[in-house]
């Protein structure tokens, strides 16, 4: 459910009847039109609004004693689901127009109906009418009280409360959360002058704390094979979570490489990003190495939603990829050999997670007798899915270097998996794992090197990972799926 606007009017014995208060939702309004197409009615201006809803309630020209739209016979009020009839170029009927009136105030709101204009659909089955007039009681007892009389503080300060409260319950005006109908609402306001803007649905409070993590993931491609390229990428992320006080408060992170890295490219970042220097922009993978490219620091001044976010995203070129693998699967007598050598590369850190490889087997029957050895680590055989599974563990050994040696028959009384792809001797290794403290374009975040421009010290984290994502080791000895060009994730 949404709202296209939401009216707030005072209407005190003795006073000028006057709108209080008012607010569009122009993301809203434009689904409202392209619900609507050429049926669209716009939503007039606040005075023609006031009018027409004072009209509909009966309250226009209390000084007449009879008013044609408002005391005619075939005039039916459709209470609380209101019509207005709209009259001059944008002439049409706008509807529901949900109105509750309490003491001095009357609150009306115009609710957005996801479904065509013709015909009409019945009231009760239009979940945004229930949800509106449960928005418009929790406004009204925010703004009268528990018992919907003014009370000490009266309306007015509260009114001055509302920009925000309606950033936490009705953010771009879909409702979220609803204002309790017992002891008013409260809501933090902006300190000094500045305005919180509309994609900020509240204010942290607490102590200030900013995590800060990188993810870099790796997809590798190998053949094994001379006259196929191997090939392999890496994709990085930095996400982030600030609870920090203030409108807009200010915090800067900065990623660095080693003097030997490799410049990031094919930089994005997110919209909360409030300067960066254009070259940091335009590096990109389909272009040619350029030594002179941009290598940092790269500085990220934003300031950031309440939720976690993504701050920014990257490539990089690395020379090898983390683990070297050799897969060999032959078929000898009615059986297969299987031989398969795993390397670690010396630059990467020796301590994981986790690491498994998979080595399924299509197209066959099911296992039969499995005759397999390990240099290091566990395996295990799961003769139901025709699959090896080789957990690794957290360590390679010295060497840095596993190997696996066997035969494997396929005799079992039914076929096992099927794939199109992997028949005859088309067969793969799938490696699974996750290294922490570590990336393989060099990458950190130092928690020394965020900045919070806040009044409180905050507490700083941070992190850095690598895992895997679609790492395959095809069979050399077989045919297998050749990727053309950059690989893409």
């Amino acid at each position: 459910m949404s709202v296209r606007a939401l009216w707030i009017v005072s209407h005190e014995k003795g006073e000028n009847v006057s709108i209080r208060f008012s607010r569009r939702f122009s993301t809203v309004e434009h689904r409202a039109k392209c619900l609507a197409g050429s049926s669209y009615v716009a939503v007039p201006e606040d005075g023609t609004v006031l009018q027409l809803l004072l009209t509909e309630l009966g309250l226009s020209e209390p000084d007449k004693t009879y008013v044609a739209l408002r005391d005619d016979c075939l005039h039916r009020q459709r209470s609380p689901a209101l019509e207005l009839h709209v009259d001059g170029p944008g002439k049409g009927i706008l509807w529901p127009v949900l109105a509750i009136s309490q003491g001095p105030l009357i609150l009306a709101c115009l609710c957005l109906v996801d479904a065509p204009p013709e015909p009409r659909p019945p009231l009760a089955n239009l979940l945004s009418v229930s949800q509106g007039l449960t928005l418009l009681a929790g406004l009204q007892t925010f703004l009268l009280g528990s018992g919907n009389k003014p009370d000490s503080e009266g309306p007015a300060s509260r009114l001055a409360m509302l920009p925000s409260v309606l950033l936490q319950v009705c953010p771009l005006g879909t409702p979220l959360d609803l204002p309790a109908l017992g002891a008013p609402a409260t809501a933090p306001t902006p300190a000094g002058n500045q305005k919180q803007p509309a994609w900020k649905t509240g204010l942290y409070r607490g102590r200030a704390v900013v995590n800060v993590a990188l993810m870099e993931t790796v997809r590798s491609m190998q053949y094994g094979n001379p006259s196929t390229q191997d090939l392999w990428d890496v994709y990085g992320t930095v996400t982030c979570k600030c609870e920090v006080e203030g409108v807009l408060p200010n915090v800067t992170v900065t990623l660095t490489l080693p003097p030997n890295g490799s410049p990031l490219q094919d930089i994005l970042v997110h919209p909360c990003v409030t300067s960066l220097d254009s070259s940091i922009l335009t590096a990109s993978s389909v272009d040619n190495s350029d030594s002179s490219a941009f290598s940092g620091p790269y500085k990220f001044p934003f300031s950031p939603p309440l939720e976690p976010f993504r701050l920014c995203s990257y490539t990089s070129q690395v020379p090898v990829p983390p683990i070297l693998g050799s897969y060999q699967l032959k078929e000898e007598e009615n059986q297969l050999r299987v031989s398969v050598t795993l390397k670690l590369h010396e630059s990467v850190k020796n301590s994981f997670e986790y690491c498994e490889a998979h080595l399924p087997f299509f197209n066959r029957d099911q296992m039969g007798v499995v005759d397999v050895k390990v240099s290091s680590g566990q395996l295990d055989v799961s003769k139901e899915k025709n699959l090896l599974v080789w957990t690794l563990g957290q360590k390679f050994p010295k060497s840095r270097e596993v190997m696996m040696e066997g035969r494997i028959t396929f005799s079992g009384p039914t076929p096992g998996p099927t794939d199109p792809l992997c028949t005859d001797l088309t067969a793969y290794i799938k490696m699974y794992f996750k290294v922490p403290d570590i990336t393989l374009s060099g990458a950190c975040v130092d928690q020394h090197s965020v900045q919070v421009y806040s009044s409180a010290k905050p507490r700083i984290v941070t992190s850095r990972e690598l895992q895997s994502k679609e790492y395959f080791i095809w069979n050399s000895a077989g045919a297998a799926p050749v990727s053309s060009g950059q690989m893409m994730l």
